[in-house]
């Protein structure tokens, strides 16, 4: 039997589901900064499943990829989330 494609769905499900309190978080203690560090988190996985012999680890490589990438316009969109009050913002600090 061939286990890739269950692996491949497995992993790309776990990669969905983690990426998404990620983005809560990230937009939650640094707003949308930090959006640059998605992108070359995204683009350095494309290029390393790229180079990738394993298929399973070219696809999670792609999958996170795609996923770091899709997640730079969550983080906007989570923006607008929190204006909308839909999710918590993140309450000033006094100094």
């Amino acid at each position: 039997m061939y286990f890739e494609g269950i692996i491949i769905a497995i992993v790309t499900f776990l990669t969905i589901g983690i990426f998404h309190p990620i983005v809560i978080k990230t937009e939650y203690h640094f707003g949308t900064r930090p959006w640059w560090l998605f992108l070359l988190g995204g683009i350095a996985s494309v290029v390393a499943a790229l180079f990738t012999k394993n298929t399973v680890v070219s696809a999670f490589l792609g999958i996170l990829g795609a996923s770091f990438l899709w997640s730079i316009g969550e983080l906007f969109e989570q923006r607008k989330r929190v204006e909308k009050g839909w999710f918590p913002k993140k309450p000033r600090t006094k100094k």
